[in-house]
């Protein structure tokens, strides 16, 4: 470990600072930056040269910025908008940039909803409005005319500023003077619809009599016409994505529907919300790789949630039937397409029902809920994003749905005879299983437990499964918290559900003995000896609980991200998680930069 440590300092010794990003980067690298930068230089110089010489065409009042590039324009707005804070902070009467309030008569959809029936050159001046967005365009018809394109709640109306709508032609030049777009601004005036000269039907319109600036942009916003689409950048900073994108807030109402629905349902059938800690001493309730974490005043070593379920389930023991959870959870595993470090699920737990029951509610909350939100139960699903030629799924929710017992299709598709399910956890099993991963050119991951091959193996049953799906008759390794099959000895009471190859749901008929509860996490435990990470560990505060008695009770899980990549047609998880897991950037490393420097300087010096 020492030798690795001192190869990577002795390669960051190595670096060399790019002045210009702040990076350390290799001689190599930062010659090669240098070299290309001179080129752009010269090719800048040329060009300033050319425009010199060309002949001069005169630009429209307020495009002063317009040919800056994005670094100009910020130093130079942020040094005029700090000069007006700083002469209001001396003279509280100075034009302020950051008012305190601004107060709002109508939202701009409403605006647009209310006044749409007016008539080309039709306003209404005894009708006084404020709305306030942000500017997404600005032009101008010489210097007493002004229009604005202002968007507020992902919908743009325009706003119409003319010299003569004001107190005077000093008050509108100043009102307008340090307006950019980007800016939030708030505007009074009165509705009507233009009437332009060269026809048209008109444009509907604040006139504006005031306009008011309440929140400067110190940024220069991308182009209308190229627009924000870096697929990187728009994770990364959200904000502009939103401001620029009305697809992602699409996206986003759509995930908010999807949990408004699944909370209206259950709540109709009586069950209760309730919240469980995020911070567990034992990482239990899944088989996942959790995080560890340090409470301090404690100093003990804590995990970060990787399911609600074992708290819930108390919950049922504590004589609360009913009872469900939407909330996140926290798993210390790969990030791809469809899995993120921290995600939201939904998990609920309702006393003398079984799996078969859960079945039919999970076909009538995601069918009905799909219908509710899309109209219709089939939507389109683009696996590998949209695109022209790209693949495309139809899938149809509507009831009922496909049912597969897991054995019976494994044996079909790999064309052996699977073991009986009391034999399942065996060693003759588990060289069975590898037998039948060579022969179908399938790795496994170590370790070679039979619970992970058997997984392994079930993949292609689940590659299959397009429209939604149940998957049953799971073996009991393969569950250590659902209850045995009443029927076949070895496998248990569990479903899952696939759409679209993955999974979206996951139920069974709790584990409600005792002693059966203590075996099976036992084994659990061996399973982790063996270097399972994923494997749970023994809870003795959950055994306790089954103690006093769990009645009988369904348990069912799914998760939300999942349902909206479906339901907003997303392939990958990122487009439907606000603020995805991601490598640190620029901006962050600077912050943290920032801070060193600080603690350095508060540092007394020796």
């Amino acid at each position: 470990m020492s030798d690795e440590v001192n190869q990577a300092a002795e390669q960051l010794q190595k670096t060399y600072l790019d002045e210009v990003t702040g990076e350390q980067v290799s001689k190599t690298e930062l010659k090669k930056r240098q070299k290309a930068r001179a080129v752009e230089a010269k090719k800048a110089e040329k060009a300033a040269k050319a425009a010199a010489s060309a002949p001069k065409v005169a630009k429209k009042k307020g495009d002063e910025m317009a040919d800056l590039n994005p670094n100009q324009y910020f130093e130079i707005r942020s040094r005029q908008i700090n000069e007006l804070r700083e002469a209001n902070h001396a003279d509280p009467k100075a034009f302020n940039p950051y008012p305190h309030k601004f107060n709002v008569s109508i939202k701009i959809p409403d605006f647009v909803e209310k006044y749409s029936h007016l008539q080309r050159g039709e306003t209404l001046k005894d009708v006084t409005v404020s709305v306030s967005g942000r500017i997404m365009g600005k032009r101008e018809a010489g210097s007493k005319l002004k229009f604005y394109v202002l968007k507020g709640d992902a919908v743009e109306v325009q706003i119409m500023a003319q010299a003569q709508d004001a107190e005077s032609v000093e008050a509108f030049e100043k009102m307008h003077e340090y307006l950019r777009r980007g800016d939030i601004i708030g505007v009074t005036g009165y509705p009507g619809k233009t009437a332009p000269a060269k026809g048209g039907d008109g444009e509907l319109s604040v006139f504006a009599t005031s306009v008011q600036l309440l929140t400067p942009c110190l940024h220069m916003l991308p182009t209308e016409h190229y627009g924000f689409k870096d697929q990187e950048a728009r994770y990364r900073k959200r904000y502009l994505d939103l401001i620029m994108n009305n697809s992602t807030r699409d996206r986003f109402k759509v995930r908010s529907k999807i949990i408004s629905y699944i909370r209206r349902f259950f709540d109709e059938r009586d069950f209760i919300e309730v919240e469980t800690p995020i911070l567990n001493v034992i990482a239990g309730g899944a088989t996942a790789k959790p995080f560890l974490t340090h409470h301090n005043d404690l100093n003990m070593e804590m995990f970060m949630r990787i399911a609600p379920e074992l708290f819930l389930k108390e919950l049922v023991v504590g004589g609360m039937e009913r009872v469900y959870e939407i909330g996140r959870q926290f798993r210390n595993e790969g990030i791809d397409m469809t899995h993120n470090p921290e995600f939201t699920t939904c998990e609920f737990y309702q006393a003398y029902a079984d799996v078969y029951d859960l079945m039919d509610m999970t076909e009538l909350l995601f069918s009905e809920m799909v219908k509710e939100i899309t109209g219709d139960y089939v939507i389109k699903f683009h696996p590998d994003g949209p695109g022209e030629g790209a693949k495309e799924y139809s899938i149809n929710f509507a009831r009922p749905w496909k049912r597969l017992n897991m054995i019976e299709e494994l044996e079909k598709v790999y064309n052996v005879k699977f073991p009986a399910g009391d034999q399942l956890h065996t060693a003759e099993t588990g060289e069975f299983l590898q037998k039948v991963l060579k022969d179908n050119n399938l790795e496994c991951p170590p370790p070679l437990t039979n619970a992970r091959m058997l997984d392994k193996l079930v993949g292609e049953l689940e590659d299959s499964c397009i429209n939604p799906t149940f998957i049953f008759g799971h073996p009991q390794m393969m569950s250590p918290l659902a209850k045995w099959d009443r029927n076949i000895p070895g496998l248990c009471e569990r479903f899952e559900v696939f759409v679209a190859t993955k999974e979206i749901c996951n139920a069974y008929t709790e584990l409600n003995d005792p002693f059966d509860q203590r075996l099976r996490f036992e084994e659990q435990a061996r399973q982790k000896a063996q270097g399972d990470d994923e494997a749970q560990m023994v809870d003795e505060t959950f055994c306790n609980a089954l103690e006093y008695g769990l009645p009988p009770t369904g348990g069912w899980g799914c998760g939300i991200d999942r349902l909206a990549m479906f339901l907003t047609d997303s392939n990958t998880i990122r487009e439907v998680l606000l603020f995805p897991t991601l490598k640190p950037d620029a901006l962050v490393i600077k912050g943290e930069e920032a801070f060193l420097d600080l603690q350095k300087e508060q540092q007394p010096q020796q």
